[in-house]
């Protein structure tokens, strides 16, 4: 029978696919600030924070825990993209993958009975929720405005889109916060 993969193995993986979670949100970042749609920018960079502050926050658990830590090569990321909607639905489809890959993460935590892991990682599902639910908000409104982004700039500005929850009690603590 073949043996289980450990949790801490497969936070290793995840810390590797948050960080490269915000340095895509970083390219998505540049490429609004290249074409002067400032809110849009710093919506994204807000985010790819966020991702970095997770990736944080699952190498504090290890660190916790006294696993081993394993720092991810950096890749280039995508920061030219074909119209100013095409950088949320990559935003999208980057939530909806790190949802599930946080949900099989829930999973082996439970199927391990990795009491500690299972707590941990509830916050995130939690969070992954949030998340996807503001990018689908997002790409509706872009793709409504598509012909004048600024429509969407006005949105987020109005709305305070990506704003909200910097401060949850409930969060993990990152490393070096």
């Amino acid at each position: 029978m073949a043996k289980k993969r450990s949790f801490a193995a497969a936070l290793n993986e995840q810390i590797a696919n948050e960080f490269a979670a915000s340095m895509q949100y970083i390219g998505t970042a540049v490429y609004y600030d290249a074409e002067t749609l400032p809110r849009l920018a710093a919506f994204f960079y807000r985010q790819a924070a966020e991702e970095r502050e997770h990736a944080m926050m699952m190498v504090q658990y290890l660190l916790d825990v006294d696993e081993e830590v394993r720092i991810p090569d950096i890749e280039s990321k995508q920061t030219k993209f074909d119209d100013g909607v095409a950088p949320v639905k990559v935003a999208l489809e980057q939530e909806e993958r790190v949802g599930e890959e946080i949900y099989r993460l829930f999973e082996l935590a439970r199927e391990t009975k990795d009491y500690r892991a299972e707590q941990f990682i509830q916050w995130f599902v939690k969070e992954q929720v949030e998340e996807v639910a503001l990018m689908q908000d997002l790409l509706q409104v872009v793709e409504r405005a598509k012909d004048n982004l600024l429509i969407a700039e006005d949105f987020i500005a109005r709305e305070a889109l990506g704003e909200d929850g910097a401060d949850d009690p409930t969060a993990p603590p990152p490393a070096g916060g």
